[in-house]
């Protein structure tokens, strides 16, 4: 009597429990769980009649609209491969994975249709060009073939093992990797999430994470499983995402640490009225604990820190809180919120290894690697056996993520192995660095990298936004440092800027300011 396990199920129960409830708020449209479903229905009949058949795999480049919403859905159910790309990639990142996934079909945006038509010429295998909303020159309209379309598709046998994404890397230092994910793969962290986190048809979900990245963290069918309205958003600004919270009741969303930052720091104005009592999940990178200080004190939101990676579907532990947390003050809550936590229960088995693949010590302080195995592991990167070997070795997972185990086995990332900064042979943590700095009342944001220095080998070098109408100097930055940290840990240099780079997740692109301050530090 087994039946395989799928995200695709939580669609058929939807429908069967939640039909007449709102499923999808997208500006001024409304869709019912019924009509939402229907529409995915509708798309699927849609993409049969355009020749898109099993394992094939179908492109999309846009933001979080109920269209995107749709693709979830509708291109899984008839057995093809859904390729989310992020959309704030250069044409020619869009031609590369268009070309190496293989799709047959790309279905895009209006802000993303003229960067498609510049590839064209490079992506000839495509048979299918779909304009999400309204149409142009060479693409068939979205709205028009869904409506000429009965949802009565042909039905396929899906296995568990069968691939539901692909989704690529950010591809930072190299090309970007499409990492295989399966129904299996989403329906397990599915699950993990929702046992380990209390929602419900109550809830209304904002989309201030981008679909694109990990499924939404798979919130794409989590929301559906449970009954909870999607709101989406296609851009994220903190007044739009404010005004969101308060007319459309939201009460969960999903942001990564720099998100939540300029949420924390928006004007008053902006706040003023804002809920208190939203939940939020925050993960891509490590939280500071004074950003989780600010949220929760502030604001009067509850935040949960989960950490995962694209390869692991994407979560695989969750900061679980401990009634012996509740007893202590923000400050020190806070501190432990910022752990990157324990084993999600249904991500495997995760461990903190040495070089020698021997689990460190849960002291706080031994460096070792996170690693992971079981149901939530990719199948590998697609295309890529050379890349899917060197990740998975001896079955388990290797991160590349630099961190430390504390005796009641919370675990907590110091750094990208490749972000550890090696000043005078002794290690020194970009997070612990930037955790201190934000501590700073007049700093907003902050990245820490390694730049060459003639005595030490590299320093660390901090980039710094200010809070606005706030002022710092150097030097005071610095002492504020050297007054909490070991003085080998005090920046070297301190650059003030207006703003970090970030990918379209919301991570800070370290190499780009290793670009930033060419040659040698010498202070």
């Amino acid at each position: 009597m087994e039946t395989p396990l799928t995200p695709l199920e939580f669609a058929r129960r939807a429908q069967r429990l939640y039909s007449d409830r709102e499923g999808v708020v997208d500006g001024e449209l409304r869709f019912t769980f019924g009509e939402f479903l229907k529409r995915c229905d509708r798309w699927s009949t849609a993409l049969q009649s355009l020749g898109v058949g099993q394992g094939d795999r179908v492109a999309y480049i846009a933001p979080n609209t109920h269209a995107h919403l749709e693709a979830y859905y509708a291109v899984p159910q008839i057995g093809a491969v859904l390729v989310p790309i992020n959309f704030r990639l250069k044409p020619e990142d869009f031609a590369y994975i268009i070309n190496h996934c293989g799709a047959r079909a790309v279905c895009a945006h209006p802000d993303h249709l003229e960067a498609i038509d510049e590839i064209r010429d490079q992506i000839s295998a495509v048979e299918v060009f779909v304009a999400l909303e309204g149409s142009g020159d060479r693409w068939l309209d979205y709205e028009r073939i869904l409506a000429s379309h009965d949802p009565e598709y042909e039905p396929v046998e899906i296995s568990e093992s069968d691939l539901i994404t692909i989704n690529y890397t950010s591809g930072t230092t190299a090309r970007p990797k499409g990492v295989m994910i399966t129904h299996r793969n989403a329906y397990i962290n599915i699950m993990g999430t929702l046992a380990q986190h209390h929602l419900s048809p109550a809830d209304r979900y904002l989309w201030t994470l981008p679909m694109f990245h990990a499924n939404g963290w798979t919130f794409t069918w989590i929301n559906t499983a449970r009954g909870m309205t999607h709101v989406c958003l296609p851009k994220v600004e903190p007044g739009a995402i404010y005004q969101l919270i308060k007319e459309e009741g939201i009460t969960m969303f999903c942001a990564a640490p720099t998100v939540l930052i300029s949420i924390a720091n928006a004007p008053e104005k902006l706040r003023e009225g804002a809920p208190r009592g939203v939940r939020l999940f925050t993960a891509g990178a490590p939280p500071a604990a004074a950003t989780i200080e600010l949220i929760e004190k502030d604001l009067g939101w509850e935040l949960t820190h989960v950490y995962g990676l694209t390869e692991t579907a994407p979560l695989i532990t969750v900061c679980e809180p401990r009634p012996e947390h509740q007893v202590l003050s923000i400050e020190e809550r806070s501190k432990i919120k910022a752990r990157q936590g324990v084993e999600l229960v249904s991500s495997g088995e995760v461990r903190v290894v040495d070089e020698k693949g021997l689990e460190v010590a849960a002291d706080g302080s031994t460096l070792g690697e996170i690693t992971v195995r079981g149901n939530v592991v990719m199948a590998g990167y697609y295309n890529d056996p050379e890349a899917t070997a060197a990740a998975i070795k001896d079955g388990w997972f290797h991160s590349g993520d630099a961190a430390v185990v504390h005796p009641d086995g919370y675990v907590e990332i110091r750094d990208r192995f490749k972000d550890v900064i090696i000043s005078g042979g002794e290690n020194i943590s970009s997070v612990e660095l930037e955790g201190c700095l934000l501590t700073h009342p007049a700093v907003q944001e902050t990245a820490v990298v390694g730049m060459p220095h003639e005595k030490w080998g590299e320093s660390p070098h901090a980039f710094v936004v200010l809070k606005e109408d706030a002022q710092a100097t150097e030097d005071e930055l610095k002492e504020h440092v050297r007054s909490h940290l070991a003085h080998f840990k005090t920046p070297q240099a301190v650059s003030f800027v207006h703003e970090l780079p970030k990918t379209a997740t919301g991570k800070v692109q370290k190499y780009v300011l290793r670009q930033h301050e060419p040659g040698i530090a010498t202070q």
